[in-house]
């Protein structure tokens, strides 16, 4: 990697750092039935005919194998307070995530981050390659939203939306 390129990627983080964003979790289950989930904010809409969004995940990641061996997946929009929960998922070193968390199974078989601001459980529609990443695009089959706020991302730092935005 250049010079030029270094600073690039590196100004390329910053900037992206300071967008801000919403946290989710996404979880599935691997070949062995189980629980597997990572913290992701590159978390968008796609299409509203037929409910489409995506999420992307590293291709070094090491639950990749069981999102790509699964065909559903949901996407947990984190509630403002869930933090821990936040931090939990995005561990490299956390040996059960989910214990960090109360949960269940959803009707497909694919486990639901419970008290959080909202649940979108997808059928995995397709998987894009780009880049150093793999991209999932789901077909929306459920919504559930509770009572709560969602959490953004900022500058390295997680919490509630910030009174400048209201709520």
């Amino acid at each position: 990697m250049t010079n030029l390129q270094a600073t690039s990627v590196q100004l390329f983080k910053e900037v992206m750092g300071s967008y801000p964003t919403g946290v989710t979790v996404i979880t599935t289950v691997d070949a062995n039935n189980q629980p597997v989930g990572l913290t992701a904010n590159s978390f968008t809409s796609v299409s509203i005919d037929p409910l489409l969004i995506l999420w992307s995940i590293d291709k070094k990641a090491g639950s990749y194998a069981a999102f790509n061996h699964s065909n559903y997946f949901v996407v947990n929009i984190l509630a403002a307070n869930q933090q821990d929960i936040c931090w939990a998922f995005a561990s490299k070193t956390e040996p059960d995530r989910f214990s960090k968390c109360e949960w269940q199974m959803s009707e497909n078989n694919v486990p639901v981050i419970k008290q959080t601001y909202a649940n979108l459980a997808c059928k995995k529609h397709q998987v894009v390659d780009a880049g150093d990443h793999y991209i999932f695009i789901g077909q929306v089959v459920n919504i559930e939203k509770n009572d709560q706020e969602p959490m953004l991302y900022f500058r390295r730092n997680v919490g509630p939306v910030p009174a400048a935005f209201g709520s």
